[in-house]
């Protein structure tokens, strides 16, 4: 048996482990209670009112060549859902080898954005859709010759009589393929989770790079659902990010070349940070090649501040919280 001595010891252990137990929780909690104050940045959900039928109808246009003129070219050529939502190229590529100055945005989570296109020329999925079939640089190509061939193909003719009475046109089209985009939503981040009550879900670095975000103002552009999306802001307000560049192109100038306001100038749509672990390079123009570059640049040019090494490397581990999962309605991309 044991005496009276061990009998202490062994209590004063198990209180001590019992306190620092305690005392981890504590600290969950009250980092988890942080974040929870801070309702800037809910979790994504996924959609519930979508017609599946309408879904899968406008995946398979999606990843269908002939919406380019030369049938290069699908949707998905620019916006791999493999791949981040994108094509991982500085600047996009578009039908006729056409090349692009922009770097091409994610198309996941695009319903949460209030504007389309760096620029923010569109205001909703189908002027998006529009304008990429008709932009000589992207699609090139013409709705009737589109719908000519959609129409002659017989999956598609039966598809759309069943879902749309009126068959294969405009209106339709862009109903199917906004059908997808809205599917297109990356639940259940880590960063979600966390959120949600789930305090192990991401690392003490990334809550450290999470209340790094926060102090340093980052938050201020970058809020919403879709963590940025939702307003513009001029690219370059303590430094001039374009002054190194060798030449400025017309992209460069922004949600001027909509408006024609000077006050528009190098203005630009904040992006999504969502998923932005997988969608490299970063920026307008992809110059960013990594997420260390983008967090340095952005924190020269937007908040004036010059980051430490270890500073950076905790705002990176919370980016890379922000990775959500594959939609389902991604699965087993097919062609018709």
């Amino acid at each position: 048996m044991l005496d009276k001595v061990q009998m202490i010891l062994l209590s004063l252990m198990l209180l001590s482990c019992t306190a620092a137990q305690a005392t981890a929780s504590e600290k969950d909690a009250k980092h988890h209670s942080a974040a929870m104050q801070n309702t800037a940045i809910p979790p994504l959900e996924a959609p519930t009112d979508l017609s599946q039928p309408k879904v899968a109808l406008g995946k398979a246009l999606f990843n269908d060549a002939r919406f380019s003129s030369n049938l290069s070219h699908s949707c998905a050529t620019c916006h791999n859902v493999t791949m981040g939502g994108t094509d991982r190229q500085a600047t996009f590529v578009g039908a006729n080898h056409r090349e692009g100055t922009l770097n091409t945005p994610t198309v996941f989570n695009v319903s949460y954005n209030f504007r389309q296109f760096w620029d923010g020329r569109a205001k909703n999925l189908r002027d998006v859709i529009n304008d990429h079939i008709l932009d000589k640089h992207i699609l090139n190509n013409q709705w009737d010759t589109l719908l000519k061939e959609l129409n002659e193909n017989p999956k598609y003719h039966e598809s759309f009589k069943l879902l749309y009475p009126d068959g294969v046109n405009k209106i339709n089209v862009q109903d199917a393929l906004e059908s997808y985009l809205q599917s297109l939503v990356t639940i259940n981040a880590p960063f979600d989770r966390y959120l949600k009550g789930d305090t192990k879900a991401i690392s003490e670095d990334a809550i450290k790079g999470y209340e790094l975000f926060n102090n340093l103002g980052c938050i201020s552009c970058h809020q919403g659902p879709n963590i940025g999306g939702n307003l513009y802001q001029k690219m370059g307000i303590y430094k001039d990010y374009f002054n190194s560049k060798q030449k400025i192109v017309e992209s460069d100038l922004g949600r001027f070349n909509v408006t024609n306001k000077d006050e528009d100038t190098l203005v630009f749509k904040v992006p999504s940070l969502r998923n932005i672990a997988l969608t490299a390079p970063y920026l307008h123009d992809g110059s960013a090649k990594t997420l260390e570059d983008v967090v340095q640049i952005m924190a020269e040019h937007q908040i004036g501040k010059s980051l430490k090494t270890h500073e950076i490397s905790y705002i990176v581990k919370f980016l890379e919280t922000l990775t959500g999962e594959q939609p389902a309605s991604t699965d087993t991309d097919k062609k018709n």
